[in-house]
């Protein structure tokens, strides 16, 4: 059996033992995880000597004679797939999505410090750390140093036996790829669900035919414009070549090939050229050590990312993708995508996926990668010996031609794709089929406000909690997401799920009693419940007539904001540079005050129904003010809103518990509770339950032949 074959029947295999067993595949996620630690182990070492050995290899005149050309052709090359790579995410399908509150909404990345990053004070802190940017650097500058020094045969000797040491050690780890991804496919095929299976046939779909007409058109067109070599003869004479770095999925070993049939190629627009014979030798090699076309394409795996787990890359942040890109695809794929997963705070285990779309993709990029190569020799050769030439006509039709091909791959792929995504949004249905976590102590739900004080004889809740045997609790309506009714109508909830905890923990009952915003001060200062657990923030004009517990969550001010202006909201500056904007925010006077002071041109509106608001769509509003916290879970029952919370450093308002009647020995009870629920973890779970959706839809065990049809397990 070919190596290609090993190949293909270990994805077969894996597939067949991920639908079999299910989730219970993920047991070889072990073997995954490490198979790609091998990968990545060899890569920067080989980067670094492979670098300086190409470039110290060359004599100073032959290096400046070929180092313009060279580099002008590549950079045009790279030009061009970055350019198409952009294109991949016009294909994708228009989505609705929403998502429970993220952390990345707050968390500032540090601004792009390209001195840090490209610039390697300590080369081997850089090598130690997985910089790859610094690495490719530090390894340039060696390698041309080298050139000038007389006397280093002796060095690029032992860097060619280190060179091929690395090689054969990659090439060990290479024949482990049938067992690599064996595990990977069999982990991919048993835990992704349905939908994430129909969103990874995206990227497929679309990189793929973007890819070939890359491969197959405009390279070979761009030749063909340029030099007097037809598309069909550039074909022709590489497809042996082409042929065989798709199905190997590599493009090392077709390297001797593809210098032949550059040189045949040029032969015969030169023949008797020596230079045109020659320059191959040089060229093809050392391109191979800079990203090529398939590799850049990558890029737009980022993209997807994005848009697979709704942290799309804005295209504001194009620019900065494209330049650490290039720069990180010096090296190895399985390097550069982590590292770019990374800056633009993506989720990092949509790696996997990239491996798992990479059985495919990388054969398909090593076609792309030989007709790159095969392009720059013939281009830049033609360039050295006076045979590249500008005629307009020419030129003017390829560039028509690739204008009407890539619009309709684009195009076709992307009414392909609308037909095979499904649009339906659910969001708001697993918003709404939220229950509480824990087992619920017997509860009584009012309705309607009923004050069950009678003046100031009534009992302090310490004592009237002991002597009802029931904990009388606050809640404001519709309180998302810290109290509200689900679609059984039960009122669930953050601080529901604490009030539920807090009654069994004293050994009570629970009655749950609707409270007013506007009068909240005054029902709690008479008495109408023992304490309010709603999502309440502490402010200076209710600390003022109410007695708060400890603070037992911090929540950021943000805004809520449609989806096609939520670019114009980065920071306050941007905010205020909109003019004389209206902002809806709760009659919450910090919130209030809060905006007019940050906003002063905004015209600012006080409004408590915030589910009218987005209901209607209220035209007249630019902008809702509230914590991003309550506002992701608005945008899940309202996917047209996005949640922004403008820097350049986010506001917290501190939540709390008002206590009833200002009891200070309950107070202190509560203050002690709260302490225990945030040591146990209570908080923490409920947080990650409630307010960033973890586990939010009830998991159904994934589709499996030994669950399903055969049913030999539960």
């Amino acid at each position: 059996m070919t190596f290609s074959r090993k190949i293909l029947a270990g994805l077969a295999a894996g597939i067949l033992v991920g639908l079999f067993f299910g989730e219970r595949a993920a047991a070889l996620k072990w073997a995954a995880d490490g198979f790609v630690k091998l990968l990545q182990m060899m890569v920067l070492p080989y980067i670094t000597v492979s670098i300086i050995t190409s470039l110290g290899s060359l004599d100073y005149q032959e290096a400046r004679a070929l180092g313009w050309r060279m580099g002008a052709v590549i950079a045009g090359l790279w030009a061009v797939a970055i350019f198409f790579a952009f294109l991949v995410p016009l294909t994708f399908p228009s989505v609705q999505n929403a998502s429970f509150f993220s952390s990345s909404l707050v968390e500032r990345r540090p601004p792009f410090n390209f001195i840090d990053l490209y610039i390697p004070a300590n080369p081997f802190y850089s090598l130690a750390n997985n910089i790859v940017p610094a690495v490719v650097l530090f390894s340039i500058v060696l390698g041309i140093a080298l050139i000038r020094i007389e006397s280093k045969g002796p060095v690029l000797e032992m860097l060619r036996v280190i060179n091929e040491a690395i090689s054969a050690a990659t090439r060990l780890v290479t024949r482990l790829t049938p067992y690599g991804l064996f595990a990977i496919a069999a982990t991919a095929a048993g835990t992704l669900s349905v939908e994430q299976m129909s969103r990874l046939e995206v990227y497929l779909i679309a990189y793929v035919g973007v890819a070939l007409l890359v491969s197959l058109w405009v390279l070979p067109g761009l030749v063909a414009a340029l030099t007097p070599i037809h598309v069909k003869d550039f074909l022709a004479e590489a497809h042996a070549a082409l042929i065989t770095a798709a199905v190997a999925g590599d493009l090392f070993i077709v390297l001797p090939q593809l210098t032949q049939a550059s040189k045949t190629l040029l032969t015969r627009v030169s023949a008797g050229d020596r230079d045109a014979e020659r320059m191959p030798d040089v060229i093809v090699p050392a391109s191979f050590n800079f990203p090529h076309t398939g590799k850049l394409l990558s890029l737009s795996f980022v993209l997807f990312a994005g848009w697979f787990s709704d942290a799309v890359v804005r295209r504001a942040d194009y620019p900065q993708l494209a330049l650490s890109g290039l720069v990180t695809f010096f090296g190895s794929l399985n390097v550069a995508v982590p590292f770019l997963l990374d800056m633009f705070r993506i989720p990092a285990d949509t790696f996997q996926l990239f491996l798992a779309t990479g059985v495919i993709n990388s054969r398909v990029g090593s076609l792309v990668a030989a007709v790159h190569t095969l392009t720059v020799a013939v281009l830049v050769t033609c360039a050295m010996t006076g045979h590249l030439r500008w005629q307009r006509r020419r030129v003017i039709s390829y560039a028509v031609l690739t204008a009407v091909l890539t619009m309709m791959v684009v195009g076709g792929s992307q009414l392909f794709l609308r037909t095979r995504v499904s649009n339906e949004y659910t969001k708001d249905k697993v918003l709404a089929s939220m229950q509480l976590l824990h087992t619920p102590v017997a509860a009584t739900i009012e309705r309607t406000p009923a004050s069950v004080a009678d003046g100031d004889g009534a009992p302090a809740p310490v004592d009237a909690v002991a002597a009802r045997g029931t904990l009388r609790v606050g809640y404001l309506p519709n309180a998302l997401p810290f109290a509200f009714f689900n679609q059984h109508e039960d009122l669930v909830g953050f601080d529901v799920e604490l009030a539920h905890r807090l009654a069994s923990d004293m050994h009570v009952g629970l009655t749950f009693v609707p409270v007013d915003r506007v009068h909240l001060s005054q029902q709690v200062a008479r008495g109408d419940c023992d304490i309010v657990m709603s999502g309440v923030p502490i402010t200076t004009d209710w600390a003022r007539d109410i007695l708060f517990s400890d603070s037992y969550l911090d929540e950021t001010l943000g805004l809520l904001v449609p989806d096609d202006r939520r670019d114009g909201y980065d920071t306050w500056d941007d905010v205020r540079g909109r003019g004389a904007i209206t902002i809806a925010v709760p009659d919450v006077p910090y919130y209030v005050a809060k905006l007019r002071e940050l906003v002063p041109r905004a015209t600012i509106r006080t409004d408590l129904d915030i589910e009218r608001m987005l209901k209607t769509g209220s035209p007249e509003l630019d902008a809702i003010g509230m914590p991003a916290e309550r506002g992701s879970a608005w945008t899940l029952m309202y996917p047209q809103y996005s949640v922004v919370v403008p820097g350049p450093s986010p506001i917290k308002v501190p939540l709390a518990y008002p206590i009833g009647r200002r009891d200070g020995r309950f107070a202190s009870f509560v203050n002690v509770w709260i302490s225990l629920k945030r040591k146990d973890g209570t908080i923490d779970r409920a947080f990650n339950y409630w307010i960033l959706g973890r586990d939010a839809a009830p998991r159904r065990p994934r589709w499996s032949i030994v669950r399903d049809v055969l049913h030999w397990v539960e």
